[in-house]
């Protein structure tokens, strides 16, 4: 489902996973499990391949979740600084080298924000995006993803 969504621009798909996801987090933050972030962080995607893409599916589930958890959506706050190989085909250690000073804060990071992608692999690009958050000021970071492939 979520490689339709993400590759065909099949939308249809995403609605359940987001849905789902979005349900599970109200459960657990209404229960306490979970501190509420102050901020929603969707993973960054590089304008040439949003372009072609036609969307940045991270941003699109940040702003769902965003919607329905009523929390603020920073979709600028991080940017690419310049365009990197897939990670699709790459080891851990290739994408943590692929990842090196690709990312740029633009903006004030509050203490509590969350992460947001569609798929979280080897947790490069969530550790990556963590590092920088935690250099400019976060003290509780989580990730939240549709889904989680060992790798």
């Amino acid at each position: 489902m979520i490689g339709r969504y993400k590759y065909n621009r099949q939308r249809k798909f995403a609605r359940p996973l987001i849905a789902g996801l979005g349900q599970q987090l109200e459960t657990q933050l209404a229960a306490g499990y979970l501190p509420r972030p102050d901020l929603l962080v969707p993973a960054p995607m590089h304008p040439q391949r949003r372009r072609s893409r036609g969307f940045n599916q991270a941003q699109e589930i940040a702003e769902e979740l965003g919607k329905r958890l009523r929390m603020p959506v920073a979709s600028g706050l991080i940017r690419r600084t310049r365009k990197a190989r897939s990670q699709r085909e790459l080891n851990r250690d290739e994408r943590l080298k692929n990842l090196r000073g690709l990312f740029q804060l633009h903006g004030k990071v509050p203490l509590r924000v969350a992460i947001v992608d569609d798929v979280v692999t080897t947790g490069a690009t969530a550790r990556t995006l963590a590092e920088l958050l935690e250099q400019h000021g976060a003290r509780d970071i989580q990730i939240w993803a549709l889904a989680r492939t060992p790798g």
